[in-house]
């Protein structure tokens, strides 16, 4: 049996990392630098898979994390104990992105914490498979849109008055933007839209100094896929058709987040990057 076949699946979304076989890789895998000394980052869906591993790298280069996330919640304070054990303090918040109350409210909890706000990570998204576009309901096409994208512009806004000179938004954006996929129509339809959110909004904020930029993962081994978000028949040869012939795993796609965080990036905004397995998708 192959490693993906052996993956087990949960039934409802987001899934919790703590009960994942074969556990996802988030630890960092070089030393500190510092690159992020002194800043506050906020990360969403930071409790588990690409959001953990983002988090565990930001505070080994220095940054204090705010963790938001809907309601895995021994997920989110193993994600703090990460962050704590390099030495950085840690925040929770539970709750819906897809409520401009929660996220009002959040950066305010935040900015009471720690003070401030260098980054902001919209990371965190669902997707669920559906092989004809006319099995998504209106409940779910109206769910997905609300949480990856509405949820995405909600929390920016609450974030942006708080934004000074050298922050940084990364957003989350995906491979099935640049291809396309088939089981995917509203989930894909969401990543479109982040891409152009991420470019409009660079354009709007780059003349104040503050840059904006988009991380596009292809297949990564996180709880998202086999707590619903893919079917069992593409999760048993999951990352199986990208050029690297396997899927990612989160800490191969967090030093992009880094990478777009902090001053190496200081010439780049409005871009993506592709860490997706060797795929070309001239984006």
């Amino acid at each position: 049996m192959t490693q993906t076949q052996d993956m087990i699946h949960e039934d409802a979304l987001p899934g919790h990392e703590s009960r994942l076989e074969p556990k996802p890789e988030w630890e960092p895998r070089y030393p500190g630098s510092g690159r992020l000394a002194g800043k506050t980052a906020v990360i969403t869906g930071a409790d588990s898979g690409i959001g953990r591993a983002v988090a565990a790298l930001f505070a080994r280069e220095g940054a204090d994390v705010a963790i938001v996330y809907l309601c895995e919640h021994e997920d989110a304070e193993r994600t703090a104990e990460i962050v704590r054990a390099e030495g950085q303090r840690a925040l929770t918040l539970a709750g819906d992105l897809g409520e401009k109350d929660f996220c009002d409210d959040a950066v305010a909890r935040i900015v009471e914490q720690f003070g401030r706000i260098d980054i902001l990570v919209n990371n965190s998204g669902e997707q669920h498979p559906d092989s004809d576009i006319t099995d998504i309901s209106e409940e779910q096409l109206r769910r997905t849109f609300q949480t990856n994208i509405f949820g995405m512009f909600f929390l920016t806004q609450a974030v942006r008055p708080h934004l000074k000179q050298e922050a940084a938004i990364i957003n989350c954006t995906s491979v099935t933007m640049y291809q396309g996929s088939k089981e995917l129509l509203d989930y894909s339809s969401t990543k479109g839209a982040i891409t152009a959110f991420t470019r409009s909004l660079s354009e709007n904020l780059v003349g104040d100094g503050i840059r904006v930029n988009a991380v596009a993962p292809g297949p990564i081994w996180t709880p998202l896929n086999p707590s619903g978000g893919a079917s069992p028949e593409k999760l048993a040869h999951f990352g199986e058709n990208t050029p690297m012939g396997r899927p990612g795993q989160p800490n191969e796609v967090a030093p992009s987040f880094l990478f777009l965080a902090c001053a190496d990036s200081s010439y780049m905004s409005g871009q993506v990057l592709h860490p997706n397995g060797g795929t070309i998708v001239n984006g």
